[in-house]
């Protein structure tokens, strides 16, 4: 099969590979029809992050099961299913709790692998999101918006969950890539009234506003808080979603919150340290992590985006063939593109 394989930073390459097999009776063996290239595959793309040479990469997928495990009862060959990053087993202590993501039946780097044509995937039986039908009955649009639930909607929500965002709430979302732009979304979807998109590009700013964002705020730094409190009448956000992971948009996040905020991180973080003295001074709350994908997406947004109340695939504007992956990994690494969806089979 073809897969793309990681040769060193700036290198990506389509390689032939032995189709995967089934090795436990809980996997599925899933052609995949749509994958993407995601904000976070730039980190080890750019050198600035350890990634093994060799590797099959990616996370995030649409497909159609291919083989199924003598455990796996509630799946059959020729399901259409989201592939979600995380592979949650349902039954452990954290499954339960509703954090699918952080899943104590997890195996090591087993949600990698999906930008290839085929994928094995473990704990199928519950970390698959089935969708009705099959990917003839949708539309190119709708397409894009089920891919976005196997990582960067499910993302955006988990970090309006975990920041608290609730009906009438002012909000400032940190980030403008697919994921704050995600995130725009999901602070809509749980009833925020203003949503502050903190964003500096043209093409996004405008993507933002058409998902429900009120204001925008190109500045950073302090620059940034001041425009904020300005515009909260000196008073700060009641939730901030952190969707990059730096050092400067998480103390930016911290100083634009009100008294009692929550702060919902997702950005993957970028330096070990954090000073935690402005959270003690505002009692401000820090919450987030890796998303609830699989129980985010049956609990609320395949339901959200079927029926049409959201659309997140938007966030896609540029669209590669598998074989042109480089492409559509320069396209992002150059803010080319928000998000790169590539075509791995038409059905």
């Amino acid at each position: 099969m073809k897969a793309t394989v990681f040769r060193g930073p700036g290198r990506v390459e389509i390689e032939d590979a032995p189709k995967p097999t089934l090795q436990k009776p809980t996997d599925v063996v899933i052609k995949i029809i749509r994958a993407c290239v995601c904000g976070s595959d730039l980190w080890w793309y750019r050198g600035l992050a350890d990634r093994p040479i060799g590797s099959i990469v990616g996370h995030e997928a649409l497909g159609i099961i291919d083989e199924v495990g003598s455990d796996v009862t509630d799946l059959k060959k020729g399901d259409f299913v989201i592939v979600p990053f995380t592979c949650g087993c349902g039954h452990c202590p954290a499954c339960l709790a509703g954090f699918d993501g952080d899943c104590m039946d997890q195996e090591p780097a087993g949600n990698t692998g999906y930008q290839a044509e085929y994928l094995r995937f473990s704990n199928a039986n519950w970390a698959l999101v089935k969708i009705p039908g099959q990917p003839k009955d949708y539309s190119e649009e709708m397409l894009n918006s089920l891919l976005t639930l196997a990582d960067v909607m499910a993302t955006g929500y988990h970090a309006a969950r975990t920041a608290e965002v609730k009906d009438g709430d002012t909000v400032v979302v940190m980030g403008d890539g697919a994921v704050g732009l995600c995130g725009v979304i999901a602070a809509k979807l749980r009833g925020a009234k203003r949503i502050i998109a903190m964003s500096r590009h043209e093409d996004r700013q405008k993507l933002a506003k058409e998902f429900g964002a009120t204001d925008i705020v190109p500045e950073r730094g302090d620059k940034a808080v001041e425009r904020v409190m300005a515009l909260t009448n000196n008073v700060g956000a009641d939730a901030v979603l952190e969707c990059v992971g730096t050092e400067q948009s998480v103390d930016t996040a911290v100083k634009v919150g009100r008294p009692g905020a929550v702060v919902g991180r997702v950005g993957i973080p970028q330096k070990p340290e954090m000073n935690t003295n402005n959270l003690f001074f505002k009692n401000i709350g820090l919450r987030g992590g890796i998303a609830a994908v699989t129980t985010y997406d049956k609990k609320i947004l395949l339901d959200a985006v079927l029926k049409g109340k959201i659309n997140p695939g938007k966030v896609f504007t540029k669209k590669f063939a598998l074989d042109d992956i480089k492409a559509a990994y320069d396209a992002m690494d150059k803010r080319e593109a928000i998000k790169s969806l590539v075509i791995v089979s038409e059905n």
